[in-house]
Order: structure tokens, then C-alpha cells, then sequence
């Protein structure tokens, strides 16, 4: 059976732009209760009611730093007191850093694991058990195409999108027969506020979509039988996941350093 959204939460994080603005409404329009979470209030505020007109669904608010311990428990508590069951949670909020590693700043690596990794794990854990008791439902683990390679200049950022491939992928087997389906979303490029924030392309490797056209590709997922554990956005991009499993790993490592060569710029968000 296909998932219903109809009657739950979902739990969309990042939910501020992008991506998770998109996924956000589409959940909205197949008849679920959204709790968005993002640090910029005002911007979820605006959502919020813009879905609670467009819909009719119910609307929660979360304004919270998910790369604290708090801002995690903030978003566990709202969630479960909603009152309708937890059948999906978006791990979408991230973000990377751009450049060689030794001129990294530490405290912003240690932060970008803790968001993107930590966070996430954290969120999936602690809300599984609520999903698993509604029967029905989907954990979407927002990764990139960087987590099929090494991404010199983008060291951590793409070991941590291969730490959510991994998870994601094995969670996926432990739910079989649960009725929830576990499932990584590998975006490639996106016109979101991620190279605005940085002020450069230099960062982008495979061919830019719109967060539309990712949400596409994750509804049509989401609308199979039986969802992939995994799906990539965009045939270009899927192809060029696909050959970096396939090729040697030293010709791979050395096509990802020509592609991500640029000039370094500092520290970048929004994922993917």
C-alpha cells in the first residue's frame, strides 16, 4: 500500500526555504498536519499560514537551532503534542562549508556535524517508535549527490551526506514490513539560498534543479509500492551517481578535486 498522509504530522525540518518549502506544501496538499522547523520564525510563521489557508491542515511553528541539544527536544516535544500521530519526518535542514580542511574553522565543522549529522540521527531515533505505532508513514533523510564521492574543498560537508546515505539505507532494511519506508532524497545543485549564501558556483558539480523538480522526484518515490531506499534528482545526476560507484575510486577522487578546484570562499548553508 501506498503511504497516507491524511489524519498525522509531518515533521518537516529546514522548512524556512528551498526544498523544505516545497515538501512542506505537498504535504500540506495531500491532507497532512505540518510542524515546521526552522531558526528564522518569520518565515515560518508566513508558511504556516499560508498552508493553514491553501488547505485547511493544522500548523505548528517550531523556531529552533537544531545543531543544540535544546533546539532537538524542542522539536520532539511540539511534535508529539500535536495531537495527530507522527507518520513523517523530513530530515531536510543542513548545511556545508567550502574549502580546504586545514583552513576550516573548527567550532563551524563542529556545528555543520552536529546539524547535519547528529541532529538527524537524534530526530530519527527518538521520533521512529511514534511513526512505527501509526503504521504508515516515511523518514525522508535529505542527502546530496556529494555523498556518493569525496568532495575535496567540501571534505565534511560530503562525509557527512555519506554518513545520511548509509544510515538511511540500512534503516531502510530494518523497516521492511513496518509500513514506514525509510528514504534518502541526493539532490545535486539547487536554486535555493545556497549559493546566494556563498556567493559563488564554484561549489555547484552536476546540473542545477529547481526545489520543485526535487520535490518531484521525491513524491513520485514516496508514491511507488514499495519506495527505493534512495533516490537521486535528475537523470544527469543520477547517472553521475551511478558511474562514481562503478568507476576506480582514485579516478573518481581525482574528477571530484578537478570539479570542486575553485577558489575557497568560506562557510555555506542550506542544504543540500
Amino acid at each position: 500500500m501506498t503511504i497516507t498522509f491524511r489524519g498525522s504530522t509531518a515533521v518537516v525540518t529546514g522548512a524556512s526555504s528551498g526544498i523544505g518549502v516545497v515538501v512542506a506544501a505537498r504535504l500540506a496538499a495531500r491532507g497532512a498536519d505540518l510542524l515546521l522547523v526552522a531558526r528564522r520564525e518569520d518565515r515560518l510563521t508566513e508558511l504556516a499560514q499560508r498552508l493553514r489557508d491553501d488547505h485547511g491542515v493544522r500548523t505548528t511553528v517550531v523556531a529552533a537551532d537544531l545543531a543544540t541539544p535544546d533546539g532537538v527536544t524542542a522539536v520532539v516535544e511540539a511534535a508529539r503534542a500535536t495531537g495527530s500521530p507522527v507518520g513523517t519526518l523530513v530530515n531536510n535542514a543542513g548545511f556545508g562549508t567550502y574549502g580546504d580542511l586545514v583552513t576550516e574553522d573548527p567550532d563551524r565543522l563542529g556545528t555543520e556535524i552536529d546539524l547535519n549529522v547528529r541532529a538527524l540521527t537524534t530526530l530519527t531515533r527518538v521520533l521512529l517508535p511514534d511513526l512505527l505505532a501509526h503504521g504508515s508513514g516515511a523518514v525522508v533523510n535529505v542527502a546530496s549527490t556529494a555523498a556518493f564521492q569525496p568532495v575535496p574543498r567540501m571534505a565534511v560537508y560530503g562525509a557527512t551526506k555519506a554518513y545520511v546515505l548509509s544510515l538511511t539505507e540500512a534503516l531502510s532494511v530494518e523497516l521492511r514490513g513496518s509500513g514506514v519506508h525509510a528514504i534518502t532524497l541526493c539532490p545535486g545543485p539547487t536554486r535555493t539560498e545556497f549559493f546566494d549564501v556563498v556567493g559563488t558556483e564554484d561549489a555547484a558539480v552536476g546540473r542545477f534543479e529547481t526545489p520543485d523538480q526535487v520535490a518531484d522526484t521525491l513524491f513520485r518515490a514516496l508514491d511507488r509500492r514499495r519506495p527505493p531506499a534512495t533516490v537521486v534528482s535528475g537523470r544527469a545526476n543520477a547517472a553521475a551517481a551511478a558511474l562514481a560507484g562503478m568507476l576506480p575510486r582514485r579516478i573518481v577522487l581525482a574528477v571530484s578535486a578537478r570539479l570542486t578546484s575553485g577558489r575557497p570562499r568560506g562557510a555555506v548553508s542550506v542544504s543540500p
